[in-house]
């Protein structure tokens, strides 16, 4: 995840040296050549306070996900970044431009809080509840109240991260639960 967050930090940095030539990998709604934006703009950001705010919360849910198996984690983060670009593909204002990593945030958030109920592992169970304590007043940033904040790619992050955790659900313990 250290790893991650650093890509973060050098992509904006590049971006920015570049005149914010990386900004046109955002998403912008319905034009139908954005699809290929869709993984790349969860990579990008409008500035290194937007990075900032991204960093420490992607690493600990990151991290936090990741314990389970790397593959796994993948493939959660793969489902979260498809459907969060195709949420702000349909429902964004159209000639809107939106990146950052905040709808796997969300994604994250939401996959943690979800998998120990869908993987009925009371361990992980007791994750998501420490999850949702620590983070859950995120879940204002899924809600159309703040100007120049995608709630559009954040509502969707949380959608990706339920059906993630619903798709990649494993058996039940052994001791059952």
């Amino acid at each position: 995840m250290g790893c991650w967050v650093a890509l973060l930090w050098v992509l904006e940095l590049v971006d920015t040296l570049s005149g914010h030539r990386l900004d046109t990998f955002g998403v912008i709604p319905r034009v139908p050549g954005e699809f290929r934006d869709l993984i790349p703009s969860a990579f990008g950001h409008f500035g290194f306070a937007h990075v900032a705010a991204n960093s420490l919360p992607l690493f600990v849910l990151g991290f936090l996900a990741a314990l389970r198996g790397i593959p796994r984690f993948l493939a959660a983060v793969a489902v979260i970044m498809l459907v969060s670009g195709l949420g702000v593909w349909l429902i964004s204002p159209p000639a809107t431009n939106t990146a950052g990593a905040s709808g796997v945030v969300f994604g994250l958030f939401a996959y943690l809080v979800v998998r120990g109920f869908a993987d009925r592992r009371p361990v992980d169970v007791g994750v998501g509840l420490l999850v949702a304590a620590a983070y859950g007043s995120i879940l204002w940033g899924a809600l159309p109240i703040a100007e120049g904040v995608s709630w559009q790619g954040h509502l969707s992050g949380l959608i990706g991260g339920v059906l993630a955790a619903m798709l990649l659900r494993r058996s039940p313990a052994p001791d059952g639960f």
